[in-house]
C-alpha cells in the first residue's frame, strides 16, 4: 500500500506538521495563556472582596478615606456581625447586626438606664415603611429594613430595625446604622 494520501496533502498545501514552527509555538502559547487565565479569573472573582477593599479591611466600604480604629464611638455589642463602615470628611457610618441593641443604646447614652428603648422615648419613627430598605450613600452591605426607630444623642445618631409585628420590640437580630463625627 502506498502513502499517496500523504503526497496529495503535501501537494495541496501541506499538513499541520509541515507548518512553520513559529505558528505552532504561537498556537500552543495561546492555549496555555487561556488555560492559565481561566483559573486566575476564577480566583480573583472568589476573593474580590478581600482584594479590593480600602486599607485591606473587608469591613471598609469603597470610597472610605480613613480606616477606623478598634473603637467605633461606643464599643459595638460583643455579638455584632456583618459590620461595615464608610468614612468621609470626618464622619463615619457603621452598620452592624446584633441581638443586643437595647444594651448598646444604654451604653451609648441614647436611652437612660432602666428605661426601655421602645417606650416612646426614642427620637421617633424614621420615614421607612415596613418591608422597605435603605442604605445610606457610600455604606456597603445590607440595607436597614423598615420599620425603623431613630435615636439622636450629642455624639451620634442611631437607626435601628424595629419588629414589623409589634412596636415594643426590635428585630432579632436587628441591623443598626450609627452615624457620628470622628475625633
Amino acid at each position: 500500500m502506498t502513502d499517496s494520501w500523504r503526497d496529495d496533502a503535501r501537494a495541496d498545501g501541506g499538513t499541520p506538521a509541515d507548518r512553520p514552527r513559529g505558528r505552532r509555538v504561537l498556537s500552543r502559547l495561546g492555549i496555555a495563556v487561556l488555560v492559565l487565565a481561566i483559573p486566575a479569573g476564577a480566583i480573583t472573582w472568589l476573593f474580590q472582596d478581600e482584594l479590593f477593599h480600602p486599607f485591606g479591611d473587608p469591613q471598609a466600604c469603597e470610597g472610605s478615606d480613613v480606616r477606623l480604629s478598634g473603637e467605633i464611638g461606643t464599643a459595638l455589642p460583643s455579638d455584632a456581625s456583618d459590620v461595615h463602615y464608610f468614612t468621609q470628611d470626618g464622619r463615619a457610618q457603621v452598620s452592624f447586626l446584633s441581638g443586643r441593641i437595647p444594651d448598646y443604646l444604654h451604653r451609648a447614652g441614647l436611652v437612660p438606664e432602666g428605661e426601655s428603648p421602645l417606650d416612646g422615648q426614642d427620637g421617633g419613627a424614621y420615614a421607612l415603611g415596613e418591608g422597605e430598605t435603605e442604605l445610606p450613600d457610600g455604606l456597603c452591605g445590607s440595607g436597614i429594613r423598615g420599620p425603623v426607630a431613630s435615636y439622636t444623642g450629642t455624639a451620634c445618631t442611631v437607626l435601628v430595625e424595629r419588629s414589623p409585628f409589634t412596636a415594643e420590640r426590635f428585630r432579632n437580630p436587628a441591623r443598626a446604622i450609627v452615624t457620628y463625627t470622628m475625633p
